[in-house]
């Protein structure tokens, strides 16, 4: 008799137990379908080819990030054994936090140095939840250094300062493919001739489609609605190929930008992109990735 009760009180206790582990599952599973996901690598890398993307990295991430150009000029002997021209920018970009991310760099061929901040605002949603869209807010600051062989008011320390604000806006459409669009407000502190404008209005579009495994296929171009006067210009644009190793990113990239600043880049490219020297270049870049925390980046 003892022991029909111990079955008893013990099968009891065992359906209350289950009833109440189905009950905690079922609020467990509830609240992991209201749980709201973000979209992941909609870029790789803070860069889609030169232009700048939505995507920032991981707190405690730091990217040393060095990028080159190649190019030719277009007179007769001037064919050096390699290439006639090099510009190369060296650059360190640290993931202050998830969505805030710092960078300095410095240019050889156009002695610039430039820094910016870039804030992701708002993260796209997985499953038709949140957000359609990513918005991340760049401002960035360069300082021309190079001496100019004319005097202008472009010569002062205090006007060689220019500024880029952008919002930049992307969408990861499926999971192979996603495009940017980049509105842009830029103030350029140097004066090349006094009837171009100092502030530019511009509009950037940018993609990556995922070709397989860890090799994408990425293109920009941007579009100035007031450009300088004093000479001609043209927008930048890039066609390249993003190879991921690890902890390493190779981009490579055809372009007719020279810098890698971006007011430089998308106010100043002097050369159409055609396969005429000096029109079209080389570009490279290599990012090596640091964790200083244990947290796999973005």
């Amino acid at each position: 008799m003892r022991i029909k009760k111990i079955l008893c009180f013990t099968g009891f206790m065992f359906a209350v137990t289950f009833v109440s582990g189905q009950d905690l599952l079922d609020i467990l599973d509830k609240e992991h379908k209201d749980t709201l996901r973000f979209t992941e690598a909609t870029f790789k890398f803070s860069r889609i080819t030169y232009g700048q993307s939505v995507q920032t990295r991981k707190n405690g991430t730091l990217d040393v990030f060095i990028s080159n150009r190649f190019w030719n000029t277009p007179e007769e002997r001037s064919q050096s054994f390699f290439v006639d021209r090099i510009n190369t920018r060296f650059a360190l970009e640290y993931g202050v936090s998830d969505r805030l991310l710092l960078g300095i760099g410095g240019s050889t061929f156009d002695e610039r140095f430039d820094g910016f901040l870039k804030y992701k605002l708002v993260r796209q949603g997985t499953a038709g939840q949140g957000s359609p869209i990513t918005i991340s807010l760049l401002q960035s600051v360069s300082q021309f250094s190079e001496i100019l062989p004319y005097s202008s008011p472009g010569n002062k320390t205090s006007k060689r300062l220019s500024f880029t604000s952008q919002a930049l806006i992307a969408k990861k459409i499926t999971p192979d493919f996603s495009l940017q669009i980049s509105p842009t407000f830029i103030h350029r502190g140097i004066v090349f001739n006094e009837a171009d404008p100092q502030n530019h209005f511009a509009i950037g579009f940018g993609g990556r489609y995922k070709l397989g495994g860890h090799i994408s296929l990425v293109s920009e171009y941007y579009y100035v609605a007031n450009p300088i006067t004093s000479f001609d210009t043209y927008g930048p644009f890039s066609l390249g190929v993003n190879w991921e190793l690890s902890d390493v990113m190779l981009q490579f990239m055809l372009t007719n930008a020279v810098s890698m600043v971006d007011d430089a880049y998308i106010t100043q490219t002097r050369n159409n992109f055609n396969f005429k020297n000096p029109n079209l270049n080389f570009g490279f870049n290599f990012t090596y990735t640091i964790h200083f925390k244990n947290r796999l980046k973005r």
